[in-house]
């Protein structure tokens, strides 16, 4: 712990999704501060359609919600949405518990942030994030030192920071394979009858690991793969793709409800694209 409470000058870099203030955790400065518990602890989650996940939580997010890879380092994400700024699986600041929430959004309001200056991993904590207080209920630290709270937090996004890179090498060895292949998702709007009422409306456009390329492996490499535990990784995305069905229908069930509740003449709600 003695890396976040330093009180040498550092140049911090690193991913800040979801924190507005992220600020090294050091005695002198967040002594006093703590945490309290909140009515809406997933707020900041509401607005983030698309969510970062590590290789290990592949099976249990291919229960909620397709993951999927994007973008040109084919980042896994968890499609929570189908729109910007919309997660259809946070309502009122809370998560439905059938769900699983990824560790990304789990570890809030903590993160580890590099230290360009001295090569380390730095423990940050939203200053801003709203169970942050300086009337806890959860100290930061006791007796001047890092409460078991604070130990226990650092652990989390120490091992979630291994997990990231064993992510990276699960995505580098897929794309050494040549297992990724472009998919779309898209829906067909119909009647009450179940007739077709227009063409057919892309929803996204992702990268997926390709299953017929997977099993078209020799036998050694899929052992291999089974062995280091990709290969249930690789299945287990795949099958998450079914759940683009389940984000659809949550999606289509919101336009819908925003069309009742537009004003008449207004608009007719946005159109489903991530």
């Amino acid at each position: 712990m003695a890396n976040s409470q330093s009180a040498q000058p550092s140049q911090l870099s690193g991913q800040v999704l979801f924190y507005s203030n992220p600020q090294p955790l050091n005695v002198d400065k967040h002594g006093g501060l703590g945490l309290k518990q909140i009515e809406k602890p997933f707020s900041f989650l509401g607005k983030a359609h698309a969510v970062p996940l590590t290789v290990n939580e592949f099976g249990l997010a291919a229960t909620s919600y397709p993951v999927i890879f994007v973008g040109a380092d084919k980042m896994p994400i968890g499609a929570m949405g189908v729109r910007e700024n919309e997660n259809l699986y946070v309502k009122d600041g809370q998560i439905d518990s059938d769900f699983y929430v990824p560790a990304f959004a789990r570890r809030y309001p903590f993160v580890f942030a590099n230290d360009t200056t001295q090569e380390r991993l730095v423990l940050c904590v939203d200053r801003d994030a709203p169970m942050v207080t300086n009337k806890p209920e959860i100290p930061f630290f006791t007796d001047g030192q890092p409460s078991e709270f604070t130990t226990n937090a650092m652990n989390f996004c120490r091992d979630f920071e291994g997990q990231r890179r064993r992510t990276e090498e699960f995505v580098k060895e897929m794309d050494k394979l040549g297992l990724f292949s472009e998919r779309t998702a898209s829906f067909q709007p119909r009647d009450n009858q179940g007739n077709s009422t227009g063409e057919s409306q892309v929803v996204a456009k992702y990268w997926s690991i390709d299953e017929e390329k997977l099993n078209a492996l020799p036998d050694a490499k899929l052992v291999e793969l089974q062995r280091n535990g990709m290969l249930g990784a690789c299945f287990a995305q795949i099958m998450s793709l079914l759940n683009w069905s389940r984000v659809i229908n949550r999606a289509l069930r919101a336009q819908s409800n925003e069309a009742v509740q537009e004003p008449q003449g207004g608009s007719t709600g946005p159109s489903l694209q991530i």
